[in-house]
């Protein structure tokens, strides 16, 4: 998230303490939150770590199509039974992040696993753009 995300509209002056009731269509509608990551980089690979907290395996969508990697997750956030939500600013967070994968990594190979809401992608190297020594023969 960033300064000019802006999850609610700020009260008007004097009004502060005062909460009022949105429109059912205004409740509905969804956030979208940008995930944040972390990209860690070795000679084998790269893996990506994307906090995806409280998102279970069944709202998650790893994609990839023409070199472009796109993770959509969305959350659920239930109202206990018994309860009436008098005040949501996020209750239906959309999780989006895309990105362009260099052609020296092969995304036919993407491990993707999810545990306590950390995604971790594993993204190997095409063997042929793995770094590698080679022999220099004198004569």
């Amino acid at each position: 998230m960033n300064e000019t995300t802006q999850l609610a509209t700020p009260a008007p002056a004097g009004n502060a303490a005062v909460a009022k009731p949105q429109t059912e269509q205004a409740t509905a509608r969804q956030t979208h939150l940008a995930p944040p990551v972390d990209i860690f980089e070795n000679r084998q690979a790269i893996t990506l770590f994307a906090d995806l907290p409280g998102v279970p395996r069944e709202k998650l969508d790893v994609r990839v199509q023409d070199g472009t990697l796109t993770v959509d997750a969305e959350l659920m956030v239930p109202t206990p039974t018994g309860l009436r939500l008098q005040h949501g600013e996020v209750r239906h967070p959309h999780f989006s992040r895309t990105f362009v994968l260099s052609p020296d990594f092969d995304a036919s190979r993407i491990d993707a696993q999810l545990r306590d809401g950390v995604l971790k992608l594993t993204i190997p190297r095409r063997e042929e753009a793995k770094p590698r020594r080679i022999e220099v023969h004198a004569d």
